[in-house]
């Protein structure tokens, strides 16, 4: 087990809205999602300016050093970015390992990567990240996958070097990556002509998606109290009160200050959230900071370029979790939006509301339409038959008469034929 102590520095600039004790404990979170790491201790250090070369002032380095080798501390995690010479400085005043956020986040994703894209996905946003830290460098290539060992910085030419054989590995990993994502539009386009719904479940890490996810399907999604602990698309089909199939996708959490880089490297599990008929946005309501949790997720969604159009439901999870008096005032402001609602998926209340919702938001409604086809329209009339939404048909001279029962999604798929 690596020894290591979590630093969240609190940096009081505009527009930080974060509590600095509610951000540390997410931080240790973090870390303790990594089963190789004791987590010995945490501290916030307050910092009005970073410093450029060593993101804490000469005084507050000194101080935290004494506490790190008292406590025999071999890793560093820190709260947020710190740039390349940040890091080589301050691992060389404190002789430890540092990591900053984006690469305990980049730990974690290794570590927990299932699929063969998602695995892929993350070598790449590893490889990219140890790119820009060649300044101090790992020592080569055998840390694409993680490793937490101290290392030491190669010379310049060794940079140079270095640098040229991530980016042989990247296209090596780019060609694969091709071959992986047309084999996963294959399964896409295979599911198209199913055709179920697809409901997506987005949220903060943590939030419950997992849970509720294994409770409508009777999966067995990993679903524990831990940052990020699904990282790879789960689909599975989930037939609603109304008898119509959908498929119930799980996706990875979301989590403040992700990088770009991230979010690039998991757009395999966020694909299914761009191609849903349903977003669901999954809420841990009991949180302190859900508010500011929500507005995160929101913003993952808009840089992702989710359709407007696109029906979204917002699910308060974990009511179980409140008093009596806080869940009668949550259902009381729930029942005034039709797009909340307010329910746990440990005991299963507010379910039954939430998905006739779904059924709604998915149109499924059906109606009986006639329709006057050309014999030149046989791969539609083709369509609608493979479906089996043709009721009755005539031929004339003029082409084919048919009566159709479909839904409002059927009709617009075939106007899009």
């Amino acid at each position: 087990m690596t020894r290591a102590w979590v630093l969240h520095p609190d940096i009081k600039a505009p527009g930080t809205r974060r509590a600095a004790d509610l951000a540390l404990e997410e931080a240790v979170s973090l870390a303790l999602a990594l089963p190789d790491l004791e987590v010995v201790g945490a501290t916030v250090v307050p910092l009005r300016d970073p410093h450029p070369g060593h993101l804490f002032g000469t005084g507050k380095i000194s101080e935290l050093k004494t506490l790190l080798e008292d406590n025999e501390i071999e890793l560093v995690l820190v709260d947020g970015p710190v740039t390349p010479v940040q890091q080589r400085n301050l691992e060389k005043e404190w002789k430890v390992k540092l990591l900053d956020r984006t690469g305990l986040i980049l730990e974690i994703f290794s570590d927990r990567a299932a699929t063969r894209e998602g695995v892929l996905q993350v070598e790449m946003a590893h490889l990219s990240y140890q790119r820009t830290r060649l300044v101090r460098a790992w020592t080569h290539l055998e840390r694409q996958r993680g490793g937490l060992g101290f290392v030491g910085g190669p010379g310049e030419t060794q940079i140079e070097a270095d640098r040229r054989a991530i980016d042989e590995q990247l296209v090596r990993l780019r060609r694969q990556l091709d071959k992986v994502v047309k084999t996963r539009e294959l399964h896409r386009k295979a599911r198209a002509k199913v055709p179920y719904p697809i409901v997506a479940l987005v949220g903060y890490t943590n939030a419950g998606k997992s849970t509720l996810f294994n409770r409508l399907t009777g999966a067995e999604v990993m679903a524990k109290d831990m940052l990020f602990a699904t990282l790879d698309p789960t689909m599975r089909a989930v037939q609603l009160p109304t008898g119509a199939d959908v498929i119930l996708s799980d996706t990875v959490g979301f989590i403040s200050d992700l990088p770009t880089e991230l979010v690039a490297a998991f757009r395999a599990t966020l694909e299914e959230v761009l191609a849903a008929d349903v977003i669901v946005h999954v809420r841990d309501i009991s949180h302190p900071e859900t508010e500011a949790q929500a507005r995160d997720v929101r913003t993952i969604l808009d840089g992702l370029g989710v359709n407007e159009e696109t029906p979204q439901l917002e699910l308060w999870n974990k009511i179980d979790k409140l008093d009596d008096e806080a869940q009668e005032v949550l259902a009381t402001r729930a029942a005034r939006d039709d797009t909340v609602f307010a329910t746990s998926a440990i005991t299963g209340a507010g379910l039954d509301a939430f998905l006739e919702a779904v059924t709604y938001a998915l149109g499924e409604e059906r109606r009986q339409d006639d329709l006057r086809l050309s014999f030149s329209m046989g791969r539609q009339r083709a369509w609608l038959f493979e479906k089996g939404l043709v009721e009755t048909e005539t031929q004339d001279e003029d082409g084919y008469l048919l009566s159709v029962n479909w839904s409002a999604r059927d009709r617009a798929r075939f106007e899009s034929l």
